[in-house]
């Protein structure tokens, strides 16, 4: 009888460490992938901040330089507004409804964005202004990394989320902590930068 209790306390012991081992791995590992979709949420964050602070310099050249349709630039300005006071840190990207709001609020900000370039279009000799063509060079390429950010932060979404469900780790996700987090669901032809041309060489 002895014997049998020490070789089930055996077996017990190492079950439990088993348990221990694939838990503490599957702990580190979670942490990894999510410290990865932070950082992605974090470039994303600062490429749509970019775009933000640009628009500013982009109505001030607007007016000064042309007659332009103040209905657009109060459509932009409002559009902004709306876009840099809706906040998401790294703790909300489980709340879908959170962050739908700033998808929906960015998507807003671009499409009046948009619309003030494709109106300049009108306008030859604001075209013409260095200052214009610097800021219109600017905005292309936060587009460009608005787009490459957007990628990466699925993509480490998509791999964290992944781990969250496969076995092992599925039976301890829930328990540590960690859910599964929510990828940015651009509109159709949003993984692609938009055409921020301003009439120039075509």
């Amino acid at each position: 009888m002895r014997s049998k209790g020490a070789i089930t306390l055996a077996v017990l012991v190492l079950i439990l460490g088993f348990v221990g081992c694939v838990s503490t791995s599957s702990y580190n590992s979670l942490v990894q992938t999510d410290e990865q979709v932070q950082e992605a949420w974090s470039n994303l964050q600062a490429a749509y901040q970019r775009r933000a602070d640009l628009i500013p310099n982009l109505v001030e050249t607007v007016q000064g330089a042309a007659d332009f349709e103040q209905e657009t630039l109060t459509s932009v300005t409002e559009a902004r507004a709306k876009a840099t006071s809706i906040q998401v840190d790294a703790g909300d990207l489980d709340n879908p409804q959170k962050l739908q709001q700033f998808q929906q609020a960015q998507s807003a900000l671009g499409k009046s964005l948009g619309r003030l370039l494709a109106v300049s279009e009108n306008y030859p000799k604001l075209q013409a202004t260095q200052r214009f063509s610097d800021l219109q060079a600017q905005l292309e390429g936060t587009e460009n990394r608005i787009t490459v950010a957007r990628r990466d932060y699925n993509n480490a979404v998509r791999r964290y989320n992944t781990q969250v469900r496969s076995f092992p780790t599925v039976i301890f996700a829930g328990l540590m902590g960690f859910e599964p987090k929510t990828p940015f669901e651009a509109e159709t032809g949003a993984d692609q930068a938009p055409d921020v041309d301003f009439g120039g060489d075509s």
